[in-house]
């Protein structure tokens, strides 16, 4: 049995791997197939660029996307501010309570955004940003787990280097923005990753922020454009979907090896 266990583990492995993967290789084949070809799986059907084509002309794509992109920019401007201030003073400044300050920002990662999405609405429109971009990222600007991942990653900083800049005169923002940020681009590198994948492909709350097509993002553009009411073509939305994750898809292929030494050298499991 124990001779076999490495092979039950490739075997579950990809077996996993091809769960995972299967519906994206079906929306891939579906989107250059006709439907009734793409439903039957018929091997030798032709294929065709017209499901894009129909799909491009049926919504304001072009807008979607410059929305998503100043969306996902916006929140990792912010995210990147305040975790970094967050995180530099939770590692190397002492005040009174930091560490119930800090377990008090950590138990955010227990709530979910579903359960303050009433409360974040309420703001948002008091704050008079509702159907906006900044409003749409607003509240996802302070991150615990950024602030959690900033603190490991300036805590891991030699106290050295620190007391040098200090010696030479530097302030404490001199001495963040000199020798903490740069030993942590790795850090913010990983952290950009995951920022940037989890509100491109955000969807709750856009789709009860926004209103109008000059604020609404891809995921809430591809719900509408794919609601029953429109028609279903399995075919022209599977087109619309491999549209909607083209950039994530290429920027991961391109920059694959990038992306795991970054998880690898930032620690993240």
């Amino acid at each position: 049995m124990s001779r076999l266990t490495p092979y039950l583990d490739s075997f579950g492995a990809i077996l996993l791997a091809v769960i995972w993967i299967a519906p994206l290789l079906f929306a891939f084949w579906a989107a250059f197939h006709s439907t009734s070809d793409a439903v039957n799986f018929t091997l030798l059907s032709p294929w065709t660029l017209d499901n894009f084509r129909t799909a491009w002309e049926g919504a304001p794509w072009l807008q979607y996307f410059l929305n998503t992109f100043l969306l996902v920019t916006v929140v990792l401007i912010g995210q990147f501010i305040l975790t970094t201030l967050a995180g530099f003073a939770f590692a190397q400044v002492k005040f009174p309570g930091r560490d119930v300050v800090f377990i008090l920002v950590l138990l955010q990662l227990f709530i979910l955004p579903e359960v303050l999405i009433v409360e974040n609405y309420a703001m948002i429109s008091r704050l008079g940003l509702f159907d906006t971009i900044v409003g749409v990222g607003m509240p996802y600007m302070a991150s615990a787990f950024g602030i959690f991942l900033m603190r490991q990653a300036f805590k891991s900083v030699p106290i050295e280097l620190h007391e040098a800049a200090r010696i030479e005169g530097c302030s404490w923002f001199g001495i963040l923005i000199r020798v903490y940020v740069p030993l942590a681009k790795p850090t913010y590198l990983a952290y950009a990753l995951v920022s940037v994948s989890t509100h491109w492909n955000n969807f709750l709350w856009p789709l009860i922020v926004t209103n109008s097509p000059d604020t609404r993002p891809l995921t809430v553009g591809l719900s509408i454009f794919g609601a029953p009411e429109n028609g279903v073509d399995i075919s022209v939305i599977s087109a619309a979907t491999l549209m909607s994750i083209a950039p994530l898809l290429i920027a991961f292929l391109v920059f694959q090896r990038q992306f795991v030494q970054a998880f690898l050298r930032a620690g993240i499991k």
